[in-house]
């Protein structure tokens, strides 16, 4: 069982399946970031003022499995962890359909910081990050 330390409930819209009847794929990617933006936001960051401030959390990796299809009006649970390796925190994010808590898509997510436009580690990110960080085993 995986420590998630954040997870949060969204809701398929109509618009986001294709001809299919499912969500496309692209989608996915949407609900990972929005996750990871709620996350940030639950520990007070807030991206406009860290813009401000020259730093900027970007996204330099992403793998996703898809395992379980979503379709129109299926709500779902976005689950997260994180791992801090070198000048990445890596996201683990996990999508599991509500109604039989399936796995819809695993996704490990590399994040870098820049930090007035250059790649830097992020003292700033260390210390929020320091109580949600999964050691490196």
């Amino acid at each position: 069982m995986e420590k998630y330390i954040y997870e949060l409930e969204m809701k398929v819209r109509d618009y986001e399946c294709d001809l299919q009847g499912i969500v496309n794929n692209a989608n996915y990617q949407h609900y990972l970031e929005h996750t990871r933006h709620e996350f940030l936001s639950s520990t007070g960051v807030s991206f406009a003022k860290l813009h401000e401030q020259g730093v900027d959390p970007v996204v330099a990796r992403i793998n996703m499995a898809f395992k379980t299809p979503l379709k129109s009006a299926d709500e779902f649970v976005s689950k997260l962890y994180m791992k801090k390796e070198g000048i990445k925190y890596v996201f683990y994010q996990d999508i599991f359909r509500k109604s039989d808590n399936k796995i819809v898509v695993k996704a490990v997510v590399e994040t870098v910081c820049l930090v007035n436009g250059r790649l830097s580690d992020s003292e700033l990110f260390d210390g929020i990050f320091a109580p949600y960080l999964t050691a490196n085993h």
